[in-house]
C-alpha cells in the first residue's frame, strides 16, 4: 500500500498592484473557494481545479481600474508558485501528462511536464469577436505566468473551436485534467523520476 503525501502550499502575492492568496492542495476532492474580481476567470480557474481534482482556495484583488493584465498574470504567478511549492522535491509522482478536452464544437489539447525547467508553448487562435466579457489574450498570459512560477513545461494546442468560451474554457480543462496526471502519485516510481535524480 502506497501513503500519498499531502501536497499542500500557501502562498501569498503582495505588490502596488495586487493582492493575491492561494492555498491548494494537489491531493485533494475538489473543493474549491476562488474569488477574483473577474467572474469569467473565477469559472476558467474553477474548471481548471475541479479537473485536477486540486482543493483551491484562491482570493485576487487588482488595479482593475488601469486594465486586468496586472491582475490575471499575478493570479498565474501566485498559483505557479503555490503548485511548485506543493510539489516538494517531486519524489513519486509521474511527472508526465496529457489530455485533450472537448468543450461542444472546440476541442483543446495539454501535455505538461513536470521537469524543474519552465518552457512554455500557446498554439492558440481564439476566434474573433465584436466584443469580449474577457480580454482573451490574458488566457495566454495566465498561463506563461503559471509555467514560469511552477517551473514546469507545459504545451497548450487549440485544435478547433468557434465558440471563445468554449475554446478558453476546454484550454484550462484540459491543463487540469493534464496536472493531474503528471502530480499524481505513481506506487512504482522510487524517489525522483528523473535520470538525473533531481527535477
Amino acid at each position: 500500500m502506497v501513503v500519498k503525501k499531502k501536497q499542500k502550499a500557501l502562498v501569498k502575492r503582495e505588490t502596488k498592484e495586487t493582492r493575491i492568496q492561494a492555498e491548494l492542495c494537489l491531493d485533494g476532492r475538489g473543493e474549491l473557494r476562488i474569488k477574483t474580481p473577474f467572474g469569467f476567470m473565477d469559472h476558467m480557474l474553477t474548471a481548471f481545479a475541479k479537473h485536477a481534482v486540486f482543493d483551491l482556495a484562491l482570493t485576487a484583488v487588482g488595479d482593475v481600474e488601469v486594465d486586468a493584465h496586472h491582475t490575471v498574470e499575478d493570479i498565474g504567478l501566485t498559483l505557479g508558485e503555490a503548485l511548485e511549492k506543493a510539489l516538494g522535491d517531486k519524489a513519486g509522482i509521474a511527472r508526465f501528462g496529457e489530455a485533450r478536452v472537448p468543450m461542444d464544437e472546440a476541442l483543446a489539447t495539454a501535455v505538461v511536464d513536470v521537469s524543474g525547467r519552465h518552457f512554455f508553448i500557446y498554439d492558440v487562435k481564439i476566434p474573433e469577436r465584436s466584443q469580449w466579457e474577457f480580454d482573451c489574450s490574458l488566457v495566454k498570459e495566465f498561463f506563461q505566468a503559471l509555467a514560469m512560477s511552477a517551473r514546469i513545461t507545459l504545451h497548450l494546442r487549440l485544435d478547433y473551436g468557434d465558440n471563445y468560451h468554449h475554446c478558453c474554457e476546454a484550454l484550462f480543462k484540459a491543463a487540469g485534467r493534464a496536472l493531474r496526471q503528471a502530480v499524481a502519485m505513481d506506487p512504482r516510481v522510487k524517489g525522483v523520476p528523473s535520470s538525473k535524480g533531481k527535477l
